[in-house]
Order: structure tokens, then C-alpha cells, then sequence
């Protein structure tokens, strides 16, 4: 998982009567990390980040914990470097499946009476960005809202990312509303735009605020939420009243909000406040 991923060798040097540490795009491949691991009888550290995206298709199904609704992963890894976060340098670069895979993937949960799925990735609108030729998140929607269609099901999809969602994908979700659920949850963090920048977030919030003019507009009975982060160092309260006013401008249907709490490996921890907070617990930055 995201732990192994992160400690890696250092965590075999720590406890030598483990046998394997794997991150989460070996998910698939765990049954030839181990009998690697049983056949030569050494340690194995499958944490390389340049590792193939997942192929559920390769040899692994994925556990369902429900027989109505299920995760379609149509992405792993993610390339920002937000400076509070540390999924970069647990889940690796972006890696986006085939979209024949997450046809098939689906497909496959109608066939077997599945009612809904979610499309999942850490920055979903950048999907198909690493491959060759590029791919549009967007011409992935209308083949699954094709697919799904035919199989009397329904689609949600997360996370959207300012950054970069487009106004196709808006289009696409309006143009396919009785398969593809009006629903977008799409993180602000602020509504400060300094906040914003030392967070490493790549928009602003007057970005954020026309995304959401797209959104409903085309849509005007869309569930948008957001997440927010508050307390970052570096803010004052004069941003965080910014905030407040970009939640009142937006009236969210949900929002997840949070004190920021400084992660080891991130830039912002070593950031003034975040470290003392560090020392104070104990807690190694290295």
C-alpha cells in the first residue's frame, strides 16, 4: 500500500523478517511478487513508480464490497505536486488504463447486474495525458455512457481537478444525463489565490468559480461538492475569509474540510509552523 510505497527499502532494513514490500500498482502482480519472493528466498521491494498502470484484465479481479454498485479505476498515480500532499510519492505517476479495459471492465459489472459504477482516479480529468496517442477523459465518457447505456446502468466519476477539467466533460455528462449522474466533486482547497499558489494548485479561484458557471449553466440541478484545507502556513485571515466567501458563492451540496495536518516527505511540512508541529510529536521529516 501507500505506506510501503513510501518507506520501501528503509522499511526492510527496519524489519528484516519481512518478505515483501509492495505499492499499490503491484496490486495485480501479487501473486508473482510472492512466488518470487518464496522461489528465491530474499526480500522484495516492488515499489518502482514507473511500473505498468493496473490491467484488471492481466489476472486480478477486483474485490467488490457491494453487488449494486462498484469502483471502475480508470487511473492510477498522479503527476501535480500539491505541496501539502504526499500521493505523488506514495501511488507514482499517472497511469492511465486502456480505454478497452475499462469498457470491458464495465461491461462486464452490467452483465453480472451491477446498477452503478464509479469512474476513479486521483486527478480524473487528466486521464489518457500519459498515453500515445493522448486520450480526452471527455471521448472516454461518451464510450462508457455507450457502454453502460446497454447495460441499464448508471455512471458517476471522481476526482475533478480545476486544473483541468474541460468544458467537453461538462458537455458529455449533459448530453448523456440518463446514464451519467450531474454530479461533480471537484476539491477547492481555497479561495485565496496566494493560498492557492503556495499550495501548488495551478488555477485560481476565479478558475474554480467559472467551472462552476460552466457546470451549472449546462446543468443547473448539478450536486457539486468540494474539499477545503484550512490553517496552512501561511495563511492569514484574511484568506480564510476568502474562503468562506468562495463557499458562499458556489453553495456547495457537500464539502469535506479539514485543519491541515503536515505529512513527512511533503514541502509545506518543513514550512514555518508545520515543523515545530513535527518536532513536537516526535516525528522524523526525512
Amino acid at each position: 500500500g501507500c505506506v510501503a510505497q513510501q518507506e520501501g527499502a528503509r522499511l526492510l532494513r527496519r524489519a528484516p523478517e519481512v518478505d515483501v514490500v509492495m505499492g499499490p500498482q503491484y496490486a495485480n502482480r501479487l501473486a508473482d511478487v510472492l512466488e518470487g519472493a518464496m522461489l528465491r528466498g530474499e526480500q522484495v521491494e516492488a515499489t518502482s513508480a514507473s511500473y505498468g498502470a493496473l490491467d484488471h484484465a492481466a489476472g486480478a479481479t477486483p474485490r467488490r464490497g457491494s453487488a449494486v454498485a462498484a469502483w471502475v479505476t480508470v487511473a492510477h498515480g498522479c503527476n501535480e505536486r500539491c505541496t501539502y500532499c504526499v500521493v505523488p510519492n506514495t501511488r507514482g505517476v499517472e497511469q492511465s488504463r486502456s480505454p478497452e479495459d475499462i469498457l470491458a471492465e464495465i461491461d462486464d459489472l452490467g452483465r453480472r447486474g451491477y446498477r452503478e459504477c464509479t469512474l476513479l482516479g486521483q486527478n480524473v480529468d487528466a486521464y489518457g495525458r500519459d498515453m500515445k496517442p493522448r486520450r480526452r477523459f471527455s471521448d472516454l465518457l461518451e464510450a462508457v455512457a455507450d457502454v453502460a447505456r446497454t447495460r441499464d446502468m448508471r455512471v458517476r466519476f471522481v476526482t475533478s481537478h480545476p486544473r483541468y477539467i474541460t468544458d467537453s466533460v461538462v458537455d458529455v455528462v449533459a448530453k448523456h444525463t440518463d446514464v451519467l449522474m450531474p454530479v461533480f466533486h471537484m476539491p477547492a482547497q481555497s479561495g485565496d489565490d496566494d493560498v492557492l499558489k503556495l499550495m501548488g494548485r495551478g488555477y485560481t479561484a476565479e478558475r474554480y468559480l467559472r467551472v462552476i458557471a460552466k457546470i451549472r449553466s449546462a446543468l443547473p440541478d448539478a450536486t457539486i461538492s468540494g474539499d477545503f484545507i484550512v490553517g496552512c502556513p501561511g495563511e492569514s485571515d484574511a484568506a480564510f475569509e476568502k474562503t468562506l466567501k468562495l463557499m458562499d458563492s458556489v453553495e456547495f451540496d457537500a464539502c469535506m474540510t479539514a485543519a491541515y495536518s503536515p505529512r513527512p516527505g511533503t514541502p509545506m511540512a518543513h514550512w514555518d509552523g508545520a515543523s515545530a508541529a513535527f518536532a513536537a510529536l516526535g516525528v522524523d521529516l526525512t
